[in-house]
């Protein structure tokens, strides 16, 4: 019994452990996000503008222009986003040592043309596919695993001070080079644009389910590891010039703070006093998007508060897949709606969800009085 219960230990803290290095690689990867995603967005508008000639699918065309010039950085940072991802991933696994591996290693998965050589090699038809986010997140972990672990190799004197910089990179790089190109990164390559090639089909009832999906987990857990696969995914497909999963994921992680926040106001009764202030701050958070603005509220009662926001949050994220919304902009919440396609649809599914998210919740809640005095007798029957 011992034994199993220090088995479930062990692996209860390996896998927090990968899930904190996978946060560590997303969140050095979002400022990348950030500049790629509103430049190419800002590029796009102005190739709008009338005094332009031009228009968003002849920007890549008119070489020299400034927009062509915002577009390129723009493409740059959603090219570099997903190295600098498995370079981050390494980095917290190994530190220094597994940094230049991790974005060596992810950086060659996305090379078309090596994908399509080593397709060729095993025998497998590999054309126009890259590993993407999936094969960066593969390349960052076994870097990081590698790296770290002729950390522990006992070397001569001499030869310590150069393992960091030298010996620890370039083995890293090397033993691990040929699993990455020949054995993971085609088949993940193709898992990657089977993808990609199923979400650019998707229309009607299927992307309603996707925004479903999508919204549901940007909710879950209000910034954590769900919310962050959900986010990435998204920002993903940035990259690929594929905007409406974008939308669905900002409006989902818009609308638990403002929801919340709406219920709070329309219903105080049903809150602690003190939850007030945290209704005032959610609602910059909230437009900001960022959702941990939902977090105080969940926490003093997840059980009603998490199922009403997860059904306020796939409510607008579907609503948004099935309107056709996009979102070019990986982040900025209400200081990028102008560059959707349809600012009045980003902002009708951000207010639909927020009513889902403050209907269910005042639904489930009751008085906070009442919820007080409730818990003060079961308190002193436990004791």
């Amino acid at each position: 019994m011992a034994t199993k219960d220090g088995a479930e230990s062990r692996l209860r803290s390996h896998v927090t452990s990968v899930k904190e290095d996978l946060m560590t690689g997303v969140s050095f990867m979002i400022p990348f996000v950030t500049i790629g995603g509103i430049f190419l967005a800002l590029a796009f508008m102005v190739a709008e503008l009338p005094f332009t000639a031009g228009s968003t699918e002849t920007v890549f065309d008119a070489t020299g222009s400034f927009g062509w010039y915002m577009a390129e950085i723009g493409v740059l940072g959603l090219t570099i986003m997903i190295p600098i991802l498995g370079a981050y991933i390494a980095y917290a696994i190994a530190d220094r040592p597994g940094l230049a591996p991790g974005f060596i290693l992810a950086y060659t998965i996305q090379q078309e043309q090596i994908i399509v050589e080593a397709g060729k090699v095993v025998g497998i038809s590999s054309e126009g596919a890259s590993a993407g986010f999936l094969g960066a997140i593969v390349a960052g972990l076994l870097a990081g695993y590698v790296a770290r672990w002729m950390k522990n190799w006992s070397v001569p004197s001499v030869v310590r001070p150069m393992m960091p910089i030298l010996v620890i990179p370039v083995f890293t790089t090397a033993l691990l080079a040929p699993i990455m190109i020949f054995v993971l990164g085609v088949p993940i390559a193709m898992a990657d644009a089977a993808l990609t090639s199923t979400l650019e089909g998707m229309q009607g009832t299927n992307a309603v389910f996707l925004g479903l999906v999508l919204g549901a987990m940007m909710a879950f857990d209000m910034g954590g590891p769900v919310n962050k696969v959900a986010y990435v995914f998204g920002v993903a497909l940035v990259g690929e010039q594929i905007f409406g999963p974008m939308a669905a994921v900002m409006i989902a992680g818009m609308t638990p703070p403002l929801g919340l926040a709406l219920a709070n106001f329309v219903a105080p009764e049903k809150f602690a006093p003190e939850m007030k202030e945290n209704a005032i701050a959610a609602i910059p958070m909230g437009l900001s998007f960022i959702t941990e603005g939902a977090i105080p509220y969940a926490a003093a009662d997840p059980l009603r508060v998490i199922p009403s926001i997860m059904a306020g949050s796939a409510v607008a994220a579907a609503a948004a897949m099935g309107l056709g919304v996009t979102m070019p902009a990986p982040h900025g919440g209400i200081f990028v709606v102008i560059l959707s396609n349809t600012i009045l649809g980003f902002l009708a599914c951000i207010a639909l969800g927020m009513v889902v998210t403050a209907g269910a919740v005042l639904l489930l809640k009751p008085d906070y009085e009442e919820e007080a005095a409730t818990a003060e007798p079961e308190a002193g029957a436990a004791a």
